[in-house]
């Protein structure tokens, strides 16, 4: 139990870490970059995430304890691994390559991480559930993403 509680842990301050480093709030996102005027305020974004990492945290945890054999368990560490990755990939895409366009692709690969553990057969109910809040939070950062490339494209030209 107590290596579920570190993993869990580990992995949600590692994905809200590195994505925290990596999102650089630059005189381009403020200055020149075109936004929505319905996005939310930046310091709202900081909360959230930290909401949805968290739950994400514990369903990864749920995931571990109620894995029925290795394999099941095994299957949710790389699922959880593979979202981490995509979901670091995001930030350097849009905010220091300045690649809105190419964090819109990437954007679909992390929803596709967030739901791929939602169909895992060994997760419990209560575990899934536990993602939607992550789900639909990407879904509407998504929306966001593609609103602020039809805003500004095209880029790196």
């Amino acid at each position: 139990m107590i290596l579920d509680i570190l993993i869990a842990v580990g992995w949600g301050l590692l994905v809200g870490g590195v994505g925290t480093y990596l999102t650089d709030l630059s005189p381009w996102y403020y200055r020149e970059l075109k936004k929505p005027r319905w996005q939310p305020p930046d310091w709202l974004f900081g909360p959230v995430w930290t909401l949805v990492l968290t739950l994400a945290s514990l369903s990864l945890f749920l995931g571990l304890r109620m894995a029925p054999d290795a394999a099941s368990r095994s299957a949710v560490i790389w699922l959880f691994v593979l979202n981490g990755l995509a979901h670091i990939a995001w930030s350097p895409l849009f905010f220091r390559l300045r690649r809105p366009d190419w964090a819109l692709y990437e954007v679909a690969l992390l929803w596709l991480s967030i739901l791929a553990p939602m169909l895992l057969p060994s997760m419990s109910g209560t575990a899934r559930l536990l993602l939607v809040p992550y789900l639909s939070w990407v879904s509407f950062a998504a929306y966001l993403n593609l609103t602020i490339v039809r805003l500004n494209r095209p880029f790196g030209g």
